[in-house]
Parts: structure tokens; sequence; C-alpha cells
């Protein structure tokens, strides 16, 4: 057993569980936050993702867990349903040896299988917002016995729309419960959640992970969005590659890009929250053995990732925040080795990348895409240097028979040379070396009015709204971000929602409630129109048929909202 576990005054059973999974020592968090919840306080954790605060919660709850009991005792509430599915199975780990009962629920899964585990009786539960909504509105989730409630990563809720979902939920649960608030940043909607329905909450803040790893080099790549499948296949031709981590923004597109880098030749497999648990061991488990090189992963389904050997790790979509930047690349060079991160980078992006920077306080070096000659090149090379490798080992006696025998019949040795080169080179069809448009970079003052745009996407969003009274600016979205109101920008489709300005519809809810439903990027929906009794909206075409396949779940105000293809 690990001592320093012991020393936090755990059940034994759970220590014994922590240290089977081969963890020696607690986290900086762990270590504040686990005596405070044991001892009964109320408390808020300033935490970035990777800190270990899952533990830091999960253990306090599995050891004051009553056992034989019929009711609900403790609710954790998650943003996404990667998330919930992380956090259930990690409960579920932590309590092997204490016969603990935990239930994911989330949305995207049929009512009637949650019910039934429900009505069985459950010790945790883990969810997302809507869903527990609904299954409390259903009678189907009682919380009147709820002793713990914790609400996890509380800014992504916020600034999914979820504020008005969580306090309906709180509202359900008894006033004498235990709440634990977890969150990377303490916005002023958060700090005032804090200050309604939290008493005396402890608070604990865990300094953000700097860049220290000096054997980490770090590149970015300037491209345009379409061609950023190009440009990723045209650095696995160059990189010395042994096992690469790639991290995208949604779980849809972790699958797309996998599928994309096997047909291209380069075979990847996706980890993302739709796996099952074993499911999931066994990608890891052949990466760990490299029997795949490649993984394609949200930022969510690699928690908990712990491997030693990865070479690279790649910013296929760059991230929102510069804390999970360094968490990415942090998962290369470790165990002493050296590794890369590189990232690719729109020109919009740009403003996004000083802030990085800025947070790191490390230069991220600008690198340019191998050409085509480049990489023909290499690939010539690579196969001269095969030869050269059977030529000094001398192994090839019946290879030197045929050739004999076709000389023999009068072909041509250098011929017959060049013949069997072509044949070795056939596999190079399969990998076609696609174009890369030019990238026209913005100017300094395009770029400031994209970070200005982009602070008022994650505004919206509700990241950072100090109020909660829209801006100025606000009518921008409303009637159509200016003058082009009534046109669409190239590759968006327009929908519908039956709600408007007489509903109290604002653009933050339109975008919270697709981008959660449909599962896609909130950055990604362009603009929103408010009228009086409907609200339009653009979604780029590749997301249509996702936002269309979801009509009936979403809910803006607890309303229910259709939504229809203009």
């Amino acid at each position: 057993m690990t001592d320093e576990f012991t020393a936090l005054n755990l059940h034994p059973q759970l220590v014994q569980a922590v240290s089977a999974l081969g963890f020696t020592s607690p986290t900086p968090i762990q270590t504040a936050v686990i005596p405070l919840l044991l001892a009964g306080h109320d408390v808020i954790g300033q935490a970035q993702t990777g800190t270990g605060k899952t533990a830091a919660f999960a253990l306090p709850i599995l050891h004051n867990l009553q056992p034989n009991h019929e009711q609900v005792q403790s609710l954790i509430l998650a943003p996404t349903r990667e998330l919930a599915l992380q956090v259930a199975r990690a409960i579920h780990e932590y309590g092997r040896f204490h016969d603990v009962r935990v239930l994911a629920v989330y949305g995207g899964q049929p009512y009637d299988k949650q019910i039934r585990r429900l009505k069985r009786g459950v010790d945790v539960v883990v969810g997302t917002p809507g869903r527990l909504l609904d299954l409390i509105r259903q009678k189907s989730l009682d919380l009147s016995h709820l002793t713990t409630l914790v609400l996890d990563e509380a800014d992504e809720m916020l600034s999914m729309g979820f504020i008005e979902d969580i306090e309906a939920i709180l509202k359900e649960t008894p006033a004498a419960r235990q709440t634990a608030l977890f969150s990377a940043t303490l916005p002023a909607e958060i700090r005032q959640l804090a200050d309604r329905y939290l008493r005396q909450p402890q608070s604990v803040a865990i300094r953000h992970k700097q860049m220290t790893v000096a054997t980490i080099e770090q590149r970015y790549y300037l491209v345009n969005e379409a061609d950023k499948m190009a440009a990723l296949t045209r650095l696995f031709e160059m990189e010395a590659v042994t096992s690469t981590l790639i991290f995208t923004r949604t779980r849809v597109s972790t699958g797309e890009l996998a599928n994309e880098l096997t047909v291209r030749g380069f075979p990847a497999e996706a980890l993302n929250g739709d796996l099952s648990q074993d499911a999931r061991e066994q990608v890891l488990n052949r990466f760990r053995h490299n029997q795949i090189n490649v993984l394609v992963a949200t930022d969510v389904a690699a928690r908990g990732l712990d491997i030693d050997n990865i070479s690279h790790v790649i910013n296929f979509d760059l991230p929102r925040h510069p804390e999970i930047y360094v968490h990415r690349v942090g998962r290369t060079a470790r165990a002493g080795k050296t590794g890369i991160a590189l990232t690719l980078v729109t020109p919009q992006e740009q403003w996004h990348l000083r802030r990085i920077e800025g947070y790191t306080k490390q230069k991220i070096t600008r690198a340019i895409l191998p050409t085509i000659e480049e990489i023909q090149q290499k690939r010539e090379t690579q196969l001269l240097e095969r030869m050269m490798v059977w030529l000094r080992r001398g192994r090839c006696n019946r290879e030197r028979e045929m050739v004999t025998e076709l000389v023999a019949e009068g072909n041509d040795a250098i011929e017959i040379a060049a013949a069997a080169l072509k044949l070795a080179r056939a596999e190079e069809k399969q990998r076609p070396i696609a174009r890369i448009s030019e990238v026209e970079e913005l100017q300094p003052r395009q770029r400031e009015r994209g970070r200005r745009r982009d602070d008022g996407d994650r505004l919206e969003n509700g990241n950072g709204r100090s109020n909660g009274r829209p801006r100025e600016n606000d009518r921008a979205w409303e009637n159509g971000r200016g003058k082009n109101n009534q046109t669409r920008e190239k590759g968006m489709v327009r929908f519908m929602l039956n709600a408007g300005k007489t509903h109290g519809v604002r653009p933050n809810d339109v975008v919270g409630t697709i981008a959660y439903h449909a599962d896609i990027p909130g950055r990604a929906i362009g603009a929103i129109r408010i009228q009086e009794e409907h609200t339009l909206v653009d979604v780029p075409e590749q997301f249509g048929e996702q936002v269309l396949a979801k009509t009936g779940q979403y809910r803006i105000h607890r309303r229910a909202i259709t939504i229809e293809r203009m």
C-alpha cells in the first residue's frame, strides 16, 4: 500500500485500489482536497485538466458511502458524455474493492436502460445536466437522500449554457448536502453559483503548470482549414514518427480523422467516449505495444493516458485554452526522453497562438510544410537505403538466380533492376501527395479583428461574461453580423428554430444547445439572427446532418425547440 495515501485517512480498501492502479503518491489537489471533503467541508477547487481532481472527489465519496443504501447517495455533474463516462469508470476502478454501484447517464442513450438501472439501485450517478434533469422530471431520479454533489468542470458547463439546468438540479437536492465545485477558471457566474449553493466553502487553487520541459521541440504550421489533412499526411511522410498522439476537438472528428489516415496508408485508431472500457483498454494496449503508431483522441478521452514513449503530439485542432495546450504537449518527452509537438494553425488562429506563447513563456517555431519534391526525394532515399541494407547482407540467393535467368533470356541487368525498383515503389501510389493551397496571411489589423470576434464568440458561449447582460454588439449576432444579413457564408447551411426574442432567446442559448446536442464545436456555428418568433442560425455543411439528427433534443430555457433546415 502507498503510505502517502494511507496518511490521508482513507479506507484501507481505497488505498489498496489506488495502489493496484499504480498510483504512488497523491497529487497536490488530492493532498489538499481529500482531507477537506472527509472533514465535511464544501470545497471550491480551481485546477486544470490533468491534475488528478477526479480522484480528489471520488475517493472521499467512496469513503463515505453507506452500504446497502437504497437511494442515490452522490451525484456528479459533468459537461460532456465523454467526461461523464471517464469519471464513472474512474469511480468504478477506485471502488473495485468497495462494491460500489455507479451509473453514467447522458443524452443519446435510451432512457429505459438508464431508468432500469436506477430502479435496481445506484450509489453514485454521474451525468450531463440535460439528461439528469429529464430523469428528475420523469420521477425516475430521486435526489432527496443525496449526501454529496460535485460540479466537475463548472466553467465548461457554463460555456455550454447549462447554468439554468444546474440550478434546477441543485434545487432538487437536500440543503444539507456536501457540495464540491471544480473549475479551471472562476468567472463571475461560477462564483455567484458558489455563493448561492455552497456553505462556507474552502477554496483550493492549484497553480497552472507552465512549460518547463526543454526537451520538447515545438513547431507550428500555418495552413488553411481545408488543407489540414493534406498537411498532416505530409508531416507523416517526413517526421521520424514512432508513436503519435493526435488531438481533435470533437468525438466525431476522431473517428473521421483516424479513418482518413488509415486510407492514406497511415494506420490509426480513435480514442473517444463511445468506446467501452474494454475496447478502450484494447486500443491503448495496441498503442503501448506499437501494434498501432497513431492514436487520435479528444482531450477528455485522453485523460488518464499514461504512456512514456510518445514521440510526437500533434494538435490537429488548436485547443481553446493555453492550459490544455500545455497538458497535451506534456504527454511527450517523458521519462527523460525528447519529444516533438506539432500544431496546425489557420490564419484566423494566429492571435490565439500568441496567447499560448505568452502563457508558456516559450516561442513556438514556425515551420514550412514539406514540398512535393522533398517528399518524393525522401521516399527515394528511403528506398535506396533499404536496397543497400540487402546488398550488404548478401542474402538474396533466390532473387540472384531469378535475375541470372532474366539476363540469360536477353534482358539488360540495369533494366531488370529498374523494373524491380518500380515494383518496390508500387505502394506509393496508395499515398498520393495532395496539393496544398497558398495561405493568405492576415495583416495585424485583421488578426486583431479576429481576436475580438473570437472573444465575442467565447463570451456568447458563456466564457467570461461578467453580468449576464448582452453586450452592445450582440445586435451584430441578432441581425446577422452586420450588413450581409440576408446572405450566408459559403459552405454554410441555414436552420430555423421555433423560438426567438419573445421567448428570451440569446445567442449563447443557441450556441449552447446546438453545440452540445449535435456534438459540434461551438466556434463552428456561424451567424445567428434572432427574430421575434424564430431564430435563424448558420452551420457548416459538414455538420448539417448531425444537427438534424438531434431534432427533438434541443432545449432553450427548459423549452423544447424544433429545428428545421431552410
